[in-house]
């Protein structure tokens, strides 16, 4: 049966006030009164309520406070053990969620509770949801300007060992064995015993970690002799091809060897690879199927992460500026960042919060991305991939009309004709000029039959001239605000651990990295929430702080008859109505 409780209605009588107002006003200031009075409302209960049963069974926990815990979890990076105890006595939590009341119904959760509740979530993909209307709320809220955002990439590891090729393969056979002594015994004592002995005991794990490297190829032929043999002795029978760890083998065995087939497509002899062509996106570890490899940062997964920023020169303005990011993407390791820029600009686009501006580094900055991002109105500004010579004379130092044509060489000499077929330009100039021109070695000009000639694509001058705006002094000022998003990817390792998570799969990566990002917005939020407070464009609206000294000028005056009332209405202001009418 689903519960939930009323998270918008004002109390009558404040069940806090027991605190003081010192401590209140610390809980105020806290990224509990920002999570209470922005993110507690706007979270997506409605989408987790539909997998539960409106009408039978027992009540589930308090949606809000299920969903509320999710969070906060990651936004302080703690075990799930640390999260139920803090959950259960940390005034700061109940505050945020919102529990006044002091029963175990309310402010205890069984372990088996939170996974259950982490795993619907997953499952269903209710984290990314739970991203789009934290973050659209905090967007309103604080006014967001989204027009121009920045763009950058982390590396992340998740709770997998580190495996060498051997490693690999011996970790994956020993997992098999385990399973099929499990799930299929009888088929289990067919084996040789030399197999089970060499890959089964925990023990004889550790001694493929003591191989000296030069016998690391020997070794290797070994252990992928043995994966082989079983592969084909078990490949007829159903019961053990249904195993999953028997086809982590299979997998193995294609990315880690070269296979000769026979006349009916299967496997009759193989060779194993050299290091240098097993594919990037291959297995890692038998423990994550998901991981996969970077040449320049490892094993692992990546996360896109995309945020505001605010470009005004004094500082105290910027602190009252919200920089919110607004959007993320957990994906595997071997994904080049290229692809990344256009699902990033859609992504806002559908909710709302599209750039006009992008700050990249130069892998996002891709001829073929900017084009893309011009047709959705979007600048982006990242530096062109690629070295250019200083010694050579450039596209760029040719003279070009308002319509990009080029009407003259840097010496000055204008073309005797211009051919364009396609994107294809050629660019004919004076033999008699070309050939007596001091700097004919540095020059793209090249001899032809009857000309010199100019030849080049579209895609080249334009590359050629972001070239040559980047030595510009505006290109320079515009793009050193890119830098400031490496702060906000050592915060998120610093305070939130993302680059080293407890968690395997994409699934539950995606869901513990989307948190943490929500998690950061929280506390940017408290920082720009008080710094308004003190600039003095935030604060309670005049009826609130009209209606709240009314109150305090009453509880000063008949101290006894508010202690009296406070008894009677507190208890009653926890109360659903059905509650209330059994009490009367």
């Amino acid at each position: 049966m689903i519960h939930t409780r009323d998270h918008q209605t004002a109390y009558l009588i404040d069940p806090w006030a027991y605190l003081g107002p010192k401590r209140k006003k610390l809980l105020e200031e806290s990224w509990a009164g920002t999570f209470r009075e922005h993110i507690l409302p706007s979270l997506p209960v409605h989408e987790l309520a539909q997998y539960f049963a409106s009408g039978f069974g027992r009540p589930t926990k308090e949606l809000y406070t299920a969903l509320g815990v999710l969070l906060i979890q990651h936004m302080n990076d703690l075990t799930d053990n640390d999260t139920l105890e803090q959950l259960a006595f940390n005034t700061k939590w109940h505050y945020a969620l919102d529990i006044p009341d002091e029963s175990d119904e309310a402010k205890y959760m069984s372990p088996k509770t939170l996974w259950i509740l982490r795993d619907l979530v997953i499952s269903h993909n209710l984290d990314e949801v739970l991203f789009g209307q934290t973050t659209g709320c905090l967007a309103k809220a604080f006014d967001v300007n989204t027009s121009k955002q920045r763009l950058d990439s982390v590396h992340i590891c998740s709770n997998m060992k580190r495996l060498s090729r051997i490693g690999i393969f011996v970790r994956s056979l020993h997992t098999f064995l385990i399973n099929l002594k499990r799930q299929q015994a009888e088929i289990f004592k067919t084996l040789e015993p030399e197999i089970i002995e060499r890959y089964l005991p925990e023990k004889a794990l550790s001694c493929f970690s003591l191989v000296k490297p030069s016998e690391s190829h020997k070794t290797l032929k070994m252990v992928s002799d043995d994966l082989f043999a079983l592969i084909q002795r078990f490949q007829d029978s159903r019961e053990v091809t249904s195993l999953h760890s028997y086809h982590t083998l299979l997998r193995i065995f294609k990315e880690q060897c070269t296979i000769t087939e026979g006349t009916d497509d299967s496997p009759i002899a193989f060779t194993v690879k050299a290091a240098d062509e097993i594919p990037s996106n291959s297995l890692q570890n038998p423990s994550d199927s998901d991981a996969t490899y970077d040449g320049h940062k490892g094993q692992g997964y990546q996360a896109q992460l995309m945020e505001t920023y605010c470009d005004h020169e004094d500082e105290t303005i910027r602190e009252t500026k919200l920089n919110l990011i607004t959007y993320v993407k957990v994906e595997t390791a071997c994904t080049s960042d290229a692809h990344a820029v256009i699902p990033a600009i859609e992504s806002t686009r559908d909710r709302g919060l599209e750039p006009e501006v992008v700050l990249a580094d130069s892998l996002y900055g891709s001829d073929e991305n900017c084009e893309k991002a011009k047709e959705m109105d979007v600048e982006v500004i990242s530096p062109t991939m690629g070295t250019s010579r200083k010694d050579k004379i450039h596209l760029s130092d040719f003279q070009q009309s308002d319509k990009g044509k080029i009407i003259a060489c840097p010496q000055g000499h204008a073309p005797v004709k211009i051919k364009v077929k396609g994107q294809r330009h050629n660019v004919a100039f004076d033999v008699n000029c070309c050939s007596q021109c001091p700097h004919a070695e540095a020059c793209p000009v090249k001899p032809g039959h009857r000309y010199h000639y100019l030849r080049y694509d579209e895609k080249a001058m334009r590359n050629a001239m972001r070239r040559a705006n980047e030595q510009t002094d505006e290109f320079k000022d515009r793009y050193r605000w890119r830098a400031g998003i490496e702060a906000t990817m050592s915060f998120w390792d610093r305070k939130m651990g993302v680059k080293k998570l407890r968690v395997r799969g994409m699934g539950a990566v995606r869901f513990s990295v989307v948190l943490k990002a929500i998690g950061i917005n929280i506390l940017r939020a408290t920082a720009v929430r008080n710094a308004l407070r003190l600039s003095g464009q935030g604060g309670f609206s005049p009826v609130q702080t009209v209606l709240g000294y009314i109150i305090q000028v009453f509880k000063e005056r008949f101290g006894a008859y508010w202690a009296l009332l406070t008894e009677i209405l507190v208890p009653m202001s926890n109360m659903n109505i059905h509650e209330m009418k059994i009490a009367a």
